[in-house]
């Protein structure tokens, strides 16, 4: 049987034999929710259109990527294994990004040839003439000066220009409405993210103090934006921020929503696309919350298309490793 199919068996079971001990997670099984796969957004119907080719030809091509290169399958194996998760997170991850978002270069070594002619460009981090360091050091993000580690303090001014910016005016200046990344840490082109793992520079800046704990990286300074952009680029330094950003999702789930979403790579890749997992966790905990005082059953996380398809191909990605 399909893991698709196994899936509501196991969720039945699950419930059967009651809720979980206090404080455990209750674990998600392998497989999707969803029969069919949810709506693709018309964004990446574009842009596979305009680079006239189809979603599994490019899928096809990132997993040819992965099954010719045996020195990046070993990358992943062993920067998963510092990272405490499954090679699956990281190869869902970016077989995600590659089939609907850009193409993968054909060989590994084109990646680090890319970061390198991006180290030649003068690159900033800014808006409309204002640098984000000198940004953040407005009063309205005071609150995220007391925060501790670079993914709390980054989040934190994300949700500062989401509240008091994002489409607003001032002090006299307009602001867009578009997100914090997407405003301030698109120097070269919009939309742009980078390498093999398809990461912005935010994300990248989030997860710099984990990557640094776990695999000894030198800390990220958004002062020096040609540093990020290299990191997300090289291949050798980008794969630690990918497991990273994959082992935040696990985490947040598991802390907040009570969820432990491990064996469902699937669902990391979901977050993986959509981003800002620790409130999405917490959504879903509200919601569940809610879902219990009217004696309905709780709702567990679900895949985006981005999700359905890896946990799809699950099957033929595992069979590389």
């Amino acid at each position: 049987m399909r893991p698709m199919k196994l899936l509501p068996i196991l969720l039945v079971l699950l419930s059967a034999l009651g809720a979980p001990p206090a404080g455990a997670a209750t674990p998600v099984p392998p497989g999707n929710r969803s029969a069919e796969q949810p709506p693709i957004p018309g964004a990446s119907a574009k842009r596979t259109a305009a680079l006239k080719t189809t979603y599994e030809a490019k899928y096809r091509k990132v997993y040819n990527l992965l099954r010719k290169d045996a020195k990046l399958r070993k990358k992943i194996v062993q920067v998963s294994a510092q990272y405490g998760i499954s090679p699956m997170h990281m190869v869902g991850a970016i077989v995600g990004e590659h089939t609907y978002n850009v193409d993968a270069y054909d060989r590994l070594q084109t990646y680090y040839v890319k970061a390198a002619s991006y180290l030649s460009k003068a690159l900033s981090f800014g808006y409309d003439g204002e640098d984000v360091s000198d940004f953040v050091r407005r009063p309205q993000f005071a609150a995220c000066d007391g925060e501790r580690g670079s993914y709390d303090v980054w989040t934190c001014r994300e949700r500062v220009w989401n509240k008091a910016f994002r489409g607003k005016s001032v002090g006299g200046q307009s602001f867009p409405d578009k997100r914090f990344s997407a405003t301030f840490f698109q120097p070269l082109y919009a939309g742009q993210t980078f390498g093999i793992g398809q990461l912005n520079p935010l994300t990248a800046l989030e997860m710099s103090d984990i990557v640094s704990q776990v695999s000894g990286l030198p800390r990220l300074d958004v002062s020096d934006p040609n540093k990020v952009y290299e990191t997300i680029m090289d291949p050798d330094l980008t794969l630690p921020y990918v497991a990273a950003t994959l082992k935040k999702s696990i985490d947040a789930y598991r802390t907040i929503a009570g969820f432990d979403i491990s064996q469902n790579p699937g669902l990391t890749a979901t977050l993986y696309n959509v981003g800002n997992p620790e409130e999405r966790a917490a959504a879903l905990k509200a919601e569940n919350a809610s879902r219990k005082s009217q004696g309905l059953a709780p709702k567990y996380p679900e895949e985006n298309y981005y999700g359905w398809l890896v946990n799809e191909k699950l099957p033929e990605l595992q069979a590389l490793f």
